[in-house]
């Protein structure tokens, strides 16, 4: 029953979302006050479910390549071997987030073509500081105390980190995660401008056209999407069922 509870608000969410992605068409008497000289005002070069998919998928790629390098690469910096890297780790994942996606996607275009690869690239680079920094964070904020008896108990370094540290980390890792995926939902539109179709396609065709209403949909939408994963990522139950 408890765990029913906690999922309630973020289906409200993702009914809501879905809702808005199945029934934009019925809203054509709303956007047609909003633009009431255009001839089309509901955007479909593509269906909004479609689209819908397409964003999701981006999105996806990139958050498992991100979660896959910075959790690894910021499990290697806390290791014994690998301590004199990490200001370096810290300073590489600084400079993907502070490095604009747009510019991102203006040097990987000519290197990978148009369409989806090079968005893929920009939010996994944009997507990796909060994940490198809330892991390292996580880890190194584990008291000594901790490892020392983990270690008096016969446990080896693997060991002490997968039972041990990880699930005690786990909490601020996944904080990390929540950030750097909720905020490249947003980053992705950038995509439909090298031709990778997602929910961006009718905000760049609404800012082209200057239709407000494609805006509004293609807005509308991500701002629903990015609800409904905070929201999911809040409902997760953390380590230890609490």
């Amino acid at each position: 029953m408890t765990e029913c509870r906690r999922l309630v608000v973020p289906l409200c969410w993702l009914s809501l979302l879905l809702a808005a992605t199945l029934g934009m068409g019925q809203l054509e008497g709303l956007f047609r006050v909003i633009e009431p000289d255009s001839r089309q005002v509901i955007y479909d070069r593509a269906g909004f479910l479609t689209l819908l998919g397409r964003h999701l998928s981006v999105v996806g790629v990139a958050a498992v390549l991100a979660i896959l390098i910075g959790v690894g690469a910021a499990i290697a910096v806390t290791r014994e071997r690998g301590r004199d890297f990490l200001p370096l780790v810290s300073q590489l994942a600084s400079m993907g987030q502070t490095f604009p996606p747009v510019a991102v996607l203006a040097l990987a275009v000519p290197v990978l073509g148009f369409g989806t690869l090079p968005i893929i690239v920009a939010l996994l680079l944009y997507g990796l500081l909060p994940i490198v920094r809330n892991t390292l964070a996580g880890i190194l904020g584990i008291e000594a105390s901790v490892r020392e008896a983990a270690r008096g108990m016969g446990m080896s370094s693997g060991q002490i980190l997968r039972q041990v540290e990880l699930p005690l980390a786990a909490p601020v890792i996944l904080a990390g995660i929540r950030t750097s995926v909720t905020i490249n939902i947003a980053t992705a539109a950038i995509g439909a401008t090298v031709g990778a179709s997602n929910l961006g396609d009718p905000i760049i065709s609404g800012i082209v056209n200057g239709n407000t209403a494609y805006v509004i949909q293609g807005a509308l939408l991500i701002g629903l999407l990015a609800i409904s994963v905070d929201s999911l990522f809040s409902r997760l139950p953390s380590p230890g069922g609490r």
